[in-house]
């Protein structure tokens, strides 16, 4: 990624190109005695001349088994932000009007904000 925003900057065009990571897979924090099981959530990585970058965006659960953020008790974390947030501020910057981003992401109205806020 860093050669890629290295190469658009110098070719004086970095606002116009922005490379995302994008997955919803993780695995649960204890062993299942072969491993781990499937969950939610992962760390995403925004580069590009009109990323607002320097911030993270979501927060980190307490990693604590039965704790707050674990829906039950084996260390299943529900993230603070959703893949649709994440794909709709992408879409935003793409263009999509929000009319659009709504009918692309029906489930945005369940979170708090449709568009996060890192890109200019």
């Amino acid at each position: 990624m860093s050669a890629l925003y290295s190469a658009t900057a110098e070719l004086d065009c970095a606002d116009l190109v922005t490379s995302f990571t994008a997955s919803d897979f993780n695995r649960t924090f204890p062993s299942n005695g072969k491993g781990s099981d499937h969950a939610w959530g992962n760390h995403h990585l925004v580069a590009g001349g009109a990323v607002r970058g320097g911030e993270m965006y979501g927060s980190f659960p307490t990693l604590v088994r039965g704790g707050p953020d674990d829906t039950g008790s084996g260390g299943l974390w529900i993230p603070t932000t959703a893949v649709d947030q994440y794909a709709a501020t992408l879409a935003s910057w793409f263009g999509v009007g929000s009319a659009d981003v709504n009918t692309i992401f029906p489930n945005l109205a369940r979170f708090p904000a449709a568009n996060l806020g890192f890109m200019a």
